[in-house]
Parts: structure tokens; C-alpha cells; sequence
């Protein structure tokens, strides 16, 4: 007489409950999968022999110390599924993919500076082929493509709103424009929301469930981390700072590169400070020359660290967060900035935020498009090939 027949909605629950030990704690024997999860051995072969069919784990050898009694170690099998992430930039293109480890297998950055969206996505699609020939990766283990962009995307429309950045992003449906490119399932989300799930991921806010990303660079953004999730706002527009301060006060205390250079200009005009910069007065310029002693380049910074600061603290009022990272090509110029933003805001909030900068740089939206595109693709492997290999 056969046994009876284990309810397809248990099975699933056993293989997912293996697949799931065996990427916490690999290399795992069969024994201790079943002492650590409560399920019997005969079940956890079952759901073994399953998972072994379907190519998500393998056998290998146990390189850790203790005793191994003979036991078969499993791990999972990392090339299963494969991860495209994109950070599509004013300036730069940048590509990678990882596989399940989240482990990066080929990256690689592109310059298209004033490309218009079209040719931006053909880049794409040109990059994604270069990234996969590059790691020897298996085109058809592509799960899917995760991309950030600098520009709200519009719920429930999927539209990209405020992107003034990219020449024809504004108002395009830009994730069916890249599926069809690039051949795989897309999501897309703000760069710098992106950003914020990069450093909760890995960089300097792991760990941390309330916190904000504020990218200062040739734009102005926000990514807000609430409760240990992304918060993307009713419309999408969550972390739009260049409008918390409102009209000609914002104008007055922009913080981006535009900002920056106008108000050097400006100090240079008066010709109270004496200084080596010279017109069109490049952001990158002034910081170096900041830390030489230059008088009008120190007074420019000072004023940039006034400025990130108050847009820093109406974030703290209003949500109240623990860190606020700082990034982006302004953002990075720690050993100018943090000091005197976080003496300002130590000034004029009643509980100021720790103020860090970025940990990963411009890899941040990068790493937390890979981080995204993971979390779909764990889930995404068991339906596509356990329960396919059933039928």
C-alpha cells in the first residue's frame, strides 16, 4: 500500500523551509536540517530530492570544523537565478549583475553624458550582453532587471515624473521600454530611493530601520527608509527635497552642483575674498581648493554645509529619523561637510539625526537595485523551477 499523498500547499512549505535553511546555514547535512527545522528526516529527503531536480541546491563538502560522521553537506546553487541592476544617470550608465549569493559576478560603468533616453536604453540592453559574456553567465539564468532612474515614478501610472536630468525620460512608461530591451521582467524605482536600500543593505545604515539617503550632487534627492522598509509616498514623490523649503527660499539654499557654482560666482563678483578659482567655478575645483585655505573656496563650503543642513532638518522634524547617510558627488567631501552639518544640527534640532556619509558611493543605487532584484529572485527561482519540475 503507497503512502498517502503529502498536499501540494505542505510540500511547497517543507521545500521552502529546507531551500531556506540550506541558504542561512550551508554547508548543512540532512540530519541538522531536520533538527533545526522540526522536520522529520524522510521529509527533509523528499523535499531534498526536489530541490537537488530543480538545480537550486548540490552537494559539497562540509569545510567546517566538528565531526561529519559520513553525513552529505548541501548548499545552494548561486548561478540558479541571475540579477540585473542598472543606475541610469544623468552622466554615467552603470551596470552589474549578481546571482543569489548576491554576490556581483561582472560590473562595469558607462559614460553618455547628454544622451538623450533612447540611446540611454539601447546602452542598456547592449550592457546587459557585455555583463553576462563578461561573468561567462548563462543569459537564460536572467531573472529579471531592477533600474533606478532620476525621476519620480507616478503611482499608479508607472510614468516618470520631475526628471529633468535624462532628455525624454519625463513622462515615459519607462519599465515596459526596458523589458522590451532587455528581454526580462523590470522593475523600476527612484536612483536615490535605491540608494537608501543599497546602504540598508550593505553599507553604512545596516541595521538601522529609520533613516534617510540625501544625495547632493548635480541634482537633489531623498530616499526614505521608514520602519525598515522603503517609503515611496501616495504619489511616488516621497523625499523630494527640492521642494521642502518652498519657492524662492529653495532657490536661494539649493545645495546642488548649480547652487554651488552660482553662489561661488557670486562671492567672486564682490571681490571681498581672495582666491585661485576662476569661472565656470566646477564644484570639484572648489573643494580642492577649500582644502589648500583658499578663502573664497572655504567660505563656499561653509555656506554648502548651511544649506545640506537645512534641508536635513525639517527630514528630522517630520519623521524623526536616527541617521541621515549623506552621498552623491557633493555629499562625498566628508572631511568638509560633516563636521559643521552636524553642529548646525545639533543647533536647531531638538533630537538631531547621526549624520554619516555614504559607504558605498557611487555604487550605492547599484547595490540597491541588486538588493531588490535578490529579494524577487530567491522567490522567484522556487516557483519557476520546483514547482515547473513537477508538472
Amino acid at each position: 500500500m503507497n503512502p498517502p499523498a503529502t498536499p501540494p500547499l505542505l510540500r511547497d512549505l517543507n521545500e521552502r523551509t529546507v531551500l531556506e535553511t540550506i541558504r542561512d546555514r550551508a554547508p548543512i547535512s540532512r540530519a541538522e536540517i531536520s533538527r533545526r527545522v522540526g522536520i522529520s528526516k524522510p521529509t527533509v529527503s523528499v523535499a531534498l530530492a526536489a530541490l537537488l531536480e530543480a538545480g537550486l541546491v548540490r552537494e559539497t563538502d562540509n569545510d567546517r570544523e566538528g565531526p561529519k560522521y559520513g553525513a552529505t553537506f548541501f548548499e545552494p546553487v548561486p548561478e540558479a537565478a541571475l540579477v540585473l541592476g542598472l543606475d541610469l544617470g544623468a552622466r554615467f550608465l552603470r551596470g552589474a549583475v549578481c546571482d543569489l549569493r548576491g554576490t556581483v559576478r561582472a560590473r562595469e560603468d558607462v559614460e553618455l553624458p547628454g544622451a538623450d533616453i533612447d540611446r540611454v536604453l539601447d546602452a542598456a540592453a547592449e550592457l546587459r550582453t557585455r555583463l553576462l559574456a563578461a561573468g561567462d553567465l548563462p543569459a537564460g539564468a536572467l531573472d529579471g532587471a531592477v533600474a533606478g532612474v532620476p525621476g519620480v515614478i507616478e503611482s499608479p501610472s508607472g510614468q516618470v515624473g520631475l526628471a529633468g536630468n535624462i532628455p525624454g525620460l519625463e513622462g515615459l512608461r519607462i519599465g515596459p521600454a526596458l523589458q522590451e530591451r532587455l528581454g526580462v521582467p523590470v522593475t523600476v524605482e527612484n536612483d536615490v530611493s535605491l540608494a537608501a536600500v543599497g546602504e540598508q543593505w550593505r553599507g553604512i545604515a545596516e541595521g538601522v530601520d529609520d533613516f534617510a539617503f540625501l544625495s547632493v550632487g548635480t541634482g537633489l534627492g531623498c530616499g526614505l527608509v521608514l520602519r525598515g522598509e522603503l517609503h515611496r509616498g501616495h504619489h511616488g514623490a516621497a523625499g523630494e527635497v527640492d521642494y521642502a523649503l518652498g519657492g524662492d527660499l529653495e532657490r536661494e539654499n539649493d545645495p546642488a552642483a548649480v547652487g554651488v557654482s552660482a553662489y561661488a560666482a557670486r562671492l567672486a563678483g564682490e571681490g571681498r575674498l581672495a582666491t585661485s578659482l576662476e569661472p565656470p567655478y566646477d564644484v570639484r575645483a572648489i573643494f580642492a581648493a577649500a582644502r589648500t585655505g583658499d578663502a573664497l573656496a572655504q567660505a563656499v563650503v561653509a555656506e554648502e554645509a548651511q544649506r545640506i543642513a537645512a534641508h536635513v532638518v525639517p527630514i528630522a522634524a517630520v519623521v524623526d529619523v536616527a541617521l541621515v547617510v549623506v552621498g552623491g558627488g557633493i555629499g562625498a567631501n566628508a572631511d568638509l561637510l560633516l563636521e559643521p552639518i552636524r553642529r548646525l544640527l545639533a543647533e536647531h534640532c531638538p533630537y538631531p539625526p547621526r549624520v554619516e556619509v555614504s559607504s558605498l558611493g557611487d555604487a550605492a543605487v547599484l547595490t540597491g537595485a541588486l538588493a531588490v532584484g535578490l529579494r524577487a529572485a530567491l522567490d522567484n527561482v522556487f516557483v519557476n523551477r520546483v514547482r515547473t519540475a513537477r508538472r
